[in-house]
């Protein structure tokens, strides 16, 4: 029998975690971020990428080149189904890639027409709101030169008829002032 050592000094506890189940994604996220900070020290596993499976590549020179003539040993039948299946693996993958290769280009070009689209829709409103802003600033200057026009004749006769305009204009912009206000107040009756 072995002679008894000395007794241990008692390890400290850990206080039990209570069991919590996650019930959606953002949980078990939370959980994981939770359980990371109570050690920030410790290091944080990350996981490298895990590269695509390939096949093999064929061989560069094959040695035994077996045929279906007679006289081939019963052993034969399994080497040629397997280097059948793997070839067979490598035509599928070589198709599979092929065609996420197609895939791919064919998104691309989507979105390259889509992209072309929305620019295009965006100059087209981009002139119509342009448009509209010269009409306005058009119809303004129209207006302006009208008021102008009406002004110059009656410069021509007395003073009192010029302070009469002036009065009048100050009323009309107070007018168009009246205009920006609001036709109705909630609340009032």
């Amino acid at each position: 029998m072995a002679a008894p050592s000395a007794p241990r000094p008692p390890r400290p506890r850990k206080e039990p975690q209570p069991l919590v189940i996650p019930r959606s994604a953002a949980e078990e996220q939370r959980l994981r971020l939770e359980r990371l900070m109570r050690n920030p020290e410790k290091t944080v596993p990350i996981p490298e990428k895990l590269n695509e499976w390939a096949p093999r590549p064929p061989p560069e020179f094959v040695r035994d080149v077996m045929g279906s003539s007679a006289g081939a040993g019963s052993g034969e039948f399994h080497v040629y189904r397997h280097l059948r299946r793997r070839e067979y693996q490598r035509q599928d993958f070589m198709d599979a890639m092929a065609e996420k290769q197609r895939l791919d280009e064919e998104f691309q070009k989507k979105l390259e027409r889509n992209k072309m689209i929305a620019e295009e829709q965006t100059a087209r409103r981009r002139r119509k709101r342009q448009k509209l802003k010269e009409k306005k600033l058009q119809a303004k200057k129209t207006k302006l030169e009208q008021k102008k026009q009406e002004k110059e004749p009656d410069q021509s006769q007395e003073q009192v008829s010029s302070e009469d305009d002036e009065e009048d204009s100050k009323e009309e912009e107070e007018k168009e002032d009246d205009a920006e206000e609001p036709s109705f107040v909630m609340g009032r009756g």
